[in-house]
């Protein structure tokens, strides 16, 4: 890892807006408060921009429900063409928003331009979505009424986003509620507001109204968020982040019967079962563990490895992990950045020591370095006792702690042994074992021999206590509708 002096000083770019966006205009926040932006690499504070009070809020909902008639109003094809016309210009400012994903959150430039595209391909899937909203008419069981059955727009919209995936996470609300036509508000996480920042603009060049979208940066997001929720005029709140704060935000929804989507957290089990492609099953492994630096609520968590494969897949896991090239993630050649913040690091520094403390052995790092910035070291360790606490919170970090069981059973015991339900994934040849886990994985998601499984075109979601609702695929757009049933009298029978 670079020393302090081989860090490259940076500075968050000039045309970033630092102001809230609402109603269409760029504006400081109420008594000019500011809030910093840090480098997590350095530590060092890139910029400030403006961190929106109560009084700001209201201002940004209040635009919200000022432009919701019309744009529910606006024929989908034009609110298609507009996400096109934003997926485009998101593509093409790509360097530009990876630049400024990696400056504010850490990852590697590779990874950020991977998010880019990740990111704009929900503009382009909802763009094709905004036109496929359908209803139905048909005849009741007794032949006395018609039933027409429409979806229409919930309404004005909050958005919590989270700092992992500063575009993504926004574009992956914001594209279906516009396709629905729904307005927003948009709270991005106080860690990385520039890149939210940025998109708005990019979206008022493609044409989005105003007020159809506002952005709140605010370093005090309680008190701004809580009257938003109270407000009877916000129709619908969804939220990417923790399962401590998705409980807090539901309970505070419930007075106004919100209409709620929650992507909360994940306790990923990686199965590798003996009839498995153990080079394949590594190679998942890396990209399920340390994408993003493992700062993913779909990141593998827990890595279950049959006995007779463990001993390979674990040496095999551990030298392509010794070989990532740790540092700033603007730096040329660096594979894997650091952590978003010291308050996260300590708290992965923690799992690994507490793991080891209960009889778990380090192959691998383990132990943060010194110098700048909130790095801490691809880690491996095994012989982790059941019950270890790294075994039951989410690490969201490097570390892969590895497992091992004895027959499918007892798999399927181990990776349902927790209270949440994102994402599963196993490495497996047998086709029925797959068709089983499909069936007996408590998972909103599986990722059959891959360590990848978002893609816009599919829904992403989770069970038990990792959330409700589901963000694209064809059952994104629905999360941003209200069915209505419309009974009809019998034309037929005036004749």
């Amino acid at each position: 890892m670079p020393t302090p002096q081989e860090v490259q000083r940076e500075r968050a770019p000039e045309n970033i807006p630092t102001g809230l966006f609402i109603g269409g205009e760029w504006r400081d926040a109420e008594g000019g408060a500011t809030l910093p932006v840090t480098n997590p690499a350095t530590g060092e504070v890139l910029t400030h921009i403006a961190s929106a009070s109560v009084a700001d809020g209201k201002a940004a909902l209040d635009a919200a429900v000022a432009a919701q008639k019309d744009w529910a109003a606006t024929a989908p094809r034009e609110r298609g063409e507009i996400l096109r016309r934003a997926f485009e210009l998101t593509i093409q400012h790509r360097e530009e928003l990876a630049r400024i994903i990696t400056l504010e959150m850490g990852k590697p430039l590779a990874e950020s331009r991977g998010e880019v595209n990740y990111g704009a391909e929900f503009l382009r899937w909802f763009s094709e979505e905004a036109v496929r909203i359908d209803g139905r008419y048909s005849v009741s069981p007794d032949g006395g009424n018609r039933l027409l059955v429409l979806h229409r727009p919930v309404g004005p919209s909050l958005f919590i986003t989270p700092w992992n995936f500063p575009l993504a996470m926004a574009t992956r609300k914001i594209a279906p509620a516009l396709a629905a036509g729904c307005t927003s508000v948009l709270k991005p996480a106080a860690q990385t507001p520039l890149t939210a920042l940025y998109f708005a603009a990019l979206l008022v060049e493609a044409g989005v109204p105003a007020g159809v979208v506002n952005v709140i940066p605010t370093a005090t997001a309680g008190a701004v968020v809580s009257p938003l929720l109270s407000d009877s005029r916000l129709r619908k709140l969804s939220f990417t982040g923790s399962t401590e704060v998705g409980k807090r935000l539901i309970r505070d929804s419930a007075d106004q019967v919100l209409k709620v989507s929650m992507e909360l957290g994940g306790n990923a089990p990686f199965i590798v079962f003996e009839d498995a492609d153990v080079d394949a099953a590594v190679e998942g492994a890396l990209v399920a563990k340390l994408r993003n630096g493992g700062e993913a609520c779909v990141a593998a968590n827990r890595f279950l490895v049959h006995e007779s494969v463990a001993d390979e897949f674990t040496t095999k896991l551990t030298a392509r992990m010794a070989g990532y090239v740790q540092g700033p993630g603007i730096n040329d050649g660096v594979t894997i950045g650091p952590l978003i913040d010291e308050a996260t690091r300590e708290k992965v520094s923690s799992l690994v020591a507490s793991a080891v403390a209960e009889g778990a052995e380090v192959k691998l790092g383990g132990e943060a370095p010194a110098g700048q910035g909130f790095f801490y070291p691809p880690t491996v360790i095994t012989g982790v006792p059941q019950g270890a606490e790294i075994l039951n919170e989410e690490i969201f970090g490097p570390v892969a702690p590895v497992v091992v069981f004895t027959d499918e059973a007892e798999a399927i015991q181990l990776a349902n042994a927790s209270e949440y339900g994102l994402v599963s994934f196993a490495y497996t040849r047998d086709l029925n074992r797959s068709l089983r886990l499909a069936e007996q994985l408590d998972s909103g998601m599986i990722g059959m021999n891959t360590g990848l499984v978002s893609n816009p075109a599919a829904p992403f979601g989770g069970v038990k206590q990792s959330g409700l609702g589901r963000e694209g695929g064809a059952e994104g757009i629905h999360e941003f509708l209200e069915t209505v049933y419309v009974g009809i009298s019998n034309p037929l029978a005036t004749l």
